[in-house]
């Protein structure tokens, strides 16, 4: 079972960190089978989990572990402490720095990971959905695939304190301007994605493919639907999908499947490993 917890020392969060790793370096293969010519470096995954979770939630609430398995997938999951993947500048913790260059530099020189920026990906789900969009538009020209899972797309809502929406009643107004500084900045700001949209699509270079996904009970479905047509209008490629669901585990797992099979991964049948013995 090639399923890692890996504590390392942060230079962008000044402490040690704790992350769960798929790696999918552990198949067996069986005296008939032949084994590649050339071992490729792992496409990879950096998938982020939502607001009050941590690096177990992916791994605790989905079987991301054995269909990332199945695909030969490097799949790397950090925490985000309630900060929604950004940088705070007033008590120096810079988790945007973390996620868009210290983590997949550091796993590249631990893991044999493809540095090309056509395998590596960034996704989430709900506050991991909005810091995946963010810091994977900051990115772009590391992360070549942008996948949200019921993405927590409140920014409006942040800059507006009387919208009553869940991330403002919970932390209050303070606690975003504690992490994006003065609210008259937030527009244009880096939690901006809208911004963060505009400035990929004029920028020169390639462009992230996106997919986005929301259950149609989900509270969020109105601005997950705004964003996808957003995203198309502006000219990058876009899967967007809705299915039955609110937000909860079922539907995220459900649709973390669809998300592997829409990434460009080939699929190894040759090899068994603890968690896959197939049918022999």
């Amino acid at each position: 079972m090639a399923l890692l917890q890996i504590n390392f020392l942060s230079e962008s969060l000044m402490r040690t960190v704790t992350i769960n790793a798929v790696i999918p370096f552990d198949k067996i293969r069986m005296p008939w089978e032949e084994a590649p010519a050339v071992k490729t470096p792992f496409k990879t995954l950096y998938l982020l989990h939502g607001i009050f979770g941590n690096y177990t939630d992916w791994v605790s609430g989905t079987n991301i572990q054995r269909w990332a398995e199945e695909k030969n997938l490097a799949v790397i999951m950090p925490s985000g402490e309630n900060h929604f993947y950004m940088d705070c500048e007033a008590n120096g913790e810079r988790y945007s720095r973390f996620i868009g260059e210290e983590l997949p530099r550091k796993m590249c020189e631990l893991f044999p990971l493809s540095t090309a920026r056509e395998d590596t990906f960034i996704g989430g789900l709900s506050m991991g959905g909005f810091g995946a969009i963010t810091n994977g538009l900051r990115y772009k020209e590391r992360f070549g695939r942008i996948i949200g899972l019921s993405s927590a797309l409140i920014f409006d809502d942040i800059c507006n304190p009387d919208s009553g929406d869940l991330g403002r009643s919970v932390f209050g107004p303070r606690f975003y301007e504690t992490l994006l500084g003065p609210a008259e900045d937030f527009r244009g700001g880096p939690a901006d994605y809208n911004s963060l949209l505009d400035k990929a699509a004029e920028g020169d270079g390639k462009k992230p493919v996106f997919y986005l996904c929301c259950g149609v009970d989900d509270s969020l479905l109105g601005v997950n639907r705004e964003f996808a047509e957003r995203v198309k209008e502006k000219g990058f490629a876009c899967t967007y999908e809705e299915g039955p669901g609110a937000h909860e585990w079922d539907f995220w797992n459900r649709y973390i499947k669809k998300v592997l099979d829409w990434l460009p991964l080939v699929e190894d049948k040759e090899g068994i490993n603890s968690g896959n013995i197939g049918d022999r």
